[in-house]
């Protein structure tokens, strides 16, 4: 049961609303139009899932590797740095993670089409390179782009594509939305690893542009990301501003980096009821 534990926290959990909102947006776009199959539903995210689980798995091994995590970290404890599970180990579970991804990436190749499997493909070497290789995007400040665009319209987009078999302007701009909260999840991530970041050359955009850029940054994206659906006329997920609040405050006026643990944790639980949120405009508003 430990071991079990261990691995769930492994995973990162409080983080994965990234892969579940832009799934669970492009169903409920697909849905509003009368398209949905459960079964199609699952698997698209159990993949995501396991990109981002994978993801995570791989962080942990190379930010260990390179000295980013240490014991000392004041973000969540990381498994590999605590030495509660070995290098070899999370990295044998990253693989065995991937190869899980890639079989799911056959069958939803065999429904979506070659294209759609080579951009499963893409994603899954997007997140091995987010922190592996010899230009890892998250060590050269290219993160938060590579979050935008892969938890935002390409997860939304292809889960819509996969019930619908069509592509819509809706969904791309609407996939913003998920997009932006996954984006403040990882500023505020890295507005409390800043300066241990700044320590290894892990040049975030935290680190690149100093902590007023960051807080601006994190602002921008919560208000965007609550705003985006409105332009559409969806206005539900305004609602989201107001809980936002808590969040924004914090990241405002922190006075240890330890506090923003909780504030990471409460940005992931914002984009999920902003999802729910629109979700239920689409379904019973309009």
């Amino acid at each position: 049961m430990k071991t079990l534990l261990l691995w769930l926290e492994a995973t990162r959990p409080k983080t994965l609303f990234a892969s579940l909102n832009p799934v669970l947006l492009g169903t409920f776009l697909a849905l509003k139009m009368g398209f949905f199959s459960c079964s199609l539903f699952l698997i698209t995210l159990t993949t995501a899932l396991c990109i981002q689980i994978g993801t995570n798995f791989v962080n942990d091994y190379y930010d260990f590797i390179k000295g980013a995590d240490t014991p000392s970290r004041k973000g969540p404890r990381r498994v590999v740095a605590m030495g509660l599970i070995s290098p070899l180990q999370i990295k044998k579970a990253a693989v065995t993670v991937f190869l899980l991804a890639t079989l799911l990436t056959v069958y939803l190749t065999w429904q979506g089409g070659i294209y759609f499997g080579l951009l499963l493909l893409l994603s899954m070497m997007a997140g091995i390179a987010y922190t592996a290789g010899p230009f890892p995007l998250a060590y050269l400040g290219l993160g938060d782009l590579f979050v935008l665009i892969f938890f935002g319209p390409i997860a939304t987009c292809g889960t819509f594509y996969l019930q619908t078999h069509t592509l819509s302007w809706t969904s791309l701009i609407l996939g913003l939305m998920p997009g932006l909260f996954s984006l403040a999840i990882l500023v505020v991530n890295n507005l409390r690893d800043q300066q241990d970041d700044k320590k290894v050359g892990k040049k975030t955009l935290a680190v690149r542009f100093g902590t007023k850029w960051t807080q601006i940054e994190y602002t921008v994206a919560i208000l965007l990301g609550s705003l985006t659906s409105s332009l559409l006329g969806f206005y539900l997920p305004l609602l989201t501003l107001i809980l936002a609040l808590i969040p924004l405050k914090k990241v405002w006026g922190f006075k240890d980096p330890v506090e923003l643990n909780l504030t990471l944790e409460q940005t992931g639980k914002l984009g999920l009821i902003s999802t729910l949120l629109l979700g239920l405009n689409l379904l019973f508003y309009v």
